[in-house]
């Protein structure tokens, strides 16, 4: 029951990963929504609240399940918790731990320190959450992994600017047309080298990859016309996303 709870948090909180974890096999599914449900959890923690001292201990709560499941005890009872406890070992959940600590940027309204600060924010939520799926499915290259995992990342991240802007905070280091331009180009290159060693990846681990979908038009869009991003306008139209996501689930996450 844990499993299915998981799934219809996905469903609710985050369609995109459901859709594609509907895609894969059913092994894949058990390991792919557990995983899919903490990020859920965590990425919505610092938001429920205007007080930063809840923020921190709703996600310090986490870190101390991740810590329980890591040691290999009980874990604490939770529907999430128990599905994640069932497929996670004690990398994944030192993985893990360092995403939701990356989620602290999120509690409060200070800026990136620079773009090292912001690059290491993107690998820490987006590269964790997606090398902890590929690895617990297959022996995946890292690297593919987390180049893949940058560019879908950056991707997300211009989606959901405008949001984070409403709510005060400032989500890009250099915000100008030539700093939004930079980063999708630098997008497109961390996929352009995932792609660039396609072969290396093992089918085994590949689902953990198909979430990042939408991340390569979108990329391109936001490098054509940086102020898409300003003007809420990086969410594809519905029945184009339906296109894409169905040309990649047929050919490949590379495409």
């Amino acid at each position: 029951m844990s499993l299915n709870a998981c799934a219809a948090l996905v469903q609710r909180a985050d369609p995109a990963r459901f859709r594609a974890t509907m895609t894969a096999p059913v092994p894949a599914r058990r390991v792919l929504f557990p995983i899919y449900a903490f990020n859920v959890e965590v990425a919505r923690a610092p938001w429920v609240t205007e007080e930063p001292m809840i923020a921190e201990m709703r996600l310090q709560w986490w870190r101390d399940a991740l810590e329980e499941i890591a040691a290999g005890g009980p874990a604490r009872k939770h529907e999430v918790v128990d599905a994640l406890a069932q497929v996670l070992d004690p990398e994944g959940a030192k993985l893990l731990d360092g995403l939701v600590a990356a989620r602290r940027w999120d509690i409060y309204k200070d800026p990136f320190e620079d773009t090292a600060h912001f690059d290491s924010y993107i690998d820490a939520t987006a590269g964790h959450l997606m090398w902890t799926a590929a690895r617990l499915l297959g022996a995946a290259p890292e690297q593919i992994v987390r180049d893949f995992a940058a560019g879908s990342g950056i991707a997300n991240w211009f989606q959901a600017i405008p949001d984070l802007e409403e709510r005060g905070r400032k989500p890009l280091v250099d915000g100008s047309a030539d700093g939004v331009k930079a980063l999708a180009r630098q997008g497109l290159d961390r996929l352009k080298a995932a792609t660039a060693a396609r072969r290396r990846m093992p089918a085994d681990a590949a689902p953990a990859l198909l979430a990042g979908y939408a991340a390569r038009p979108t990329l391109q869009r936001v490098a054509r016309r940086p102020a898409i991003v300003s003007e809420g306008r990086t969410v594809p139209h519905p029945m184009r996303d339906q296109l894409r996501f169905l040309h990649v689930a047929l050919r490949g996450w590379w495409v």
